[in-house]
């Protein structure tokens, strides 16, 4: 017997004796069945863990084993803990004596600045109705003074609300009413903590100012997204992603309905005839009307005949060009200005666009920007082939200029050295 066939034996040996297996599967037919077994045995779990309650979940394995479930929690967790760790007392109700001796300190002030706000408004009254020949300075001293009492007539209402943890309660909750100045007054502040620096941050980082206006400071919130997609301030964006309109939310903090017009640009254009860089204009809508309550504005939705001035053109950048930022500036328009779209329709091409001139000849005034990049990826060829966007074959490169000072000859130590038998001194 030869080596190999004694090697071999004892694994033949092994397979011989060793029998295949079957193993039994069941299949279900019933995908319902199944369904309403797993929200069961969900509820029972529930049930069971009380903690899990949508009211008074505080835990994160809690509140992900609710919304995959499709259940939110309600409120804000803080809010939730206390409810959880309390027993089930109204929040004004709550038996502890300094609580109560504090909300009576508050409620006391808040009465002093309603009579005070009553007051201020009867003086208001009294001033509006008097002839602007009876007062001292004419009218224009007249006007001045209403404007001074009516701002010293918003400060008061804020004062009497400040305080009052009730009213801090339902902002936190997400609850507050924004027609209330109050509301806004807190929107604001929350804004203006975080959010607004970082736009400004971003704003000055990428150059968008003096790039496109020479002076610019936002008095809005504006988020940006594509889809469900939420886009933060100069984050890239895939050319897929952008290839629809995006839908922006408008947060103002002062009271009214105002009409705005939305203005997309991208500034980062190549010329490759005079190596510099232009700008091209992808969306312009006007007439748009916004509110403090009115905050959604899709830019898919807008009315084509008495909105519409230039539909989405995608965001893209050829092949070889750096990132290109793309500004979405909402531009608040005077009261009562109604553009007519045919005439801006006329006026406004898309290629050379220039911001500057758009503000200055329409007389709006920007409140507010979104901001987001795109670069060159994977997809920005397809998007380009599908909306007829001619550069999709094109590649930009840098190209490297010879210098015109003429090499000088090695001397010195250069020069004694200069034969490989020194090449390991070379750097």
């Amino acid at each position: 017997m030869s080596g190999y066939q004694r090697a071999v034996k004892p694994l033949s040996r092994c397979l011989q004796s060793t029998q295949p297996q079957l193993y039994a599967r069941t299949f279900s037919s019933s995908a319902t069945s199944r369904n309403e077994a797993a929200t069961k045995a969900f509820e029972e779990e529930l049930a069971r863990k009380h903690q899990w309650n949508p009211e008074i979940v505080s835990s994160r394995r809690g509140e992900k084993a609710l919304m995959k479930h499709g259940i939110l929690p309600i409120g804000s967790r803080r809010r939730r803990a206390a409810i959880q760790s309390s027993p089930n007392i109204p929040f004004e109700q709550l038996p502890y004596q300094c609580f109560q001796e504090a909300r009576a300190v508050l409620q006391a002030d808040r009465e002093q600045k309603l009579t005070e706000i009553a007051t201020e408004r009867a003086r208001i009254d009294r001033l509006a109705a008097q002839d602007a020949s009876t007062v001292p300075g004419g009218e224009l001293q007249k006007k001045n003074r209403l404007e001074s009492m009516r701002k010293h007539l918003e400060r008061l209402k804020l004062l009497a609300d400040i305080n009052d943890p009730m009213i801090k309660k339902r902002f936190e909750d997400a609850e507050g009413d924004m027609n209330k100045p109050i509301y806004r007054h807190l929107a604001q502040k929350k804004w203006e903590s975080y959010q607004k620096l970082i736009i400004e941050q971003r704003i000055s980082q990428l150059s968008i100012v003096p790039d496109t206006l020479a002076h610019f400071s936002p008095t809005a919130e504006v988020k940006l997204a594509f889809g469900r997609r939420n886009v933060q301030p100069g984050e890239f964006v895939d050319s897929r992603v952008s290839e629809i309109p995006p839908r922006l939310r408008v947060q103002v903090f002062d009271k009214g309905e105002r009409l705005v017009s939305v203005v997309v640009v991208d500034t980062d254009v190549p010329v490759p005839e005079n190596d510099w860089f232009t700008s091209r204009c992808h969306y312009v809508a006007c007439n748009v009307p916004i509110a403090p309550t009115q905050t959604s504005l899709p830019l898919s939705k807008v009315d084509k005949a008495s909105q519409l001035v230039l539909p989405w053109l995608p965001a893209f950048a050829q092949k070889g060009t750096p990132y290109h930022r793309y500004s979405v500036f909402v531009l608040e328009q005077k009261p009562g200005q109604v553009f007519d779209v045919e005439a801006l329709k006329e006026g406004v091409q898309r290629d050379g666009f220039n911001i500057r001139g758009f503000v200055d000849k329409h007389g709006v005034k920007p409140i507010g920007l979104g901001l987001f990049r795109s670069t060159w990826d994977e997809g920005t060829r397809g998007v380009m082939e599908r909306h007829d966007i001619p550069g999709a074959d094109v590649e930009f490169k840098r190209i490297r200029v010879a210098a015109l000072k003429p090499k000088q000859k090695a001397r010195g130590w250069e020069a004694r050295h200069a034969s490989d038998k020194y090449k390991s001194l070379r750097r």
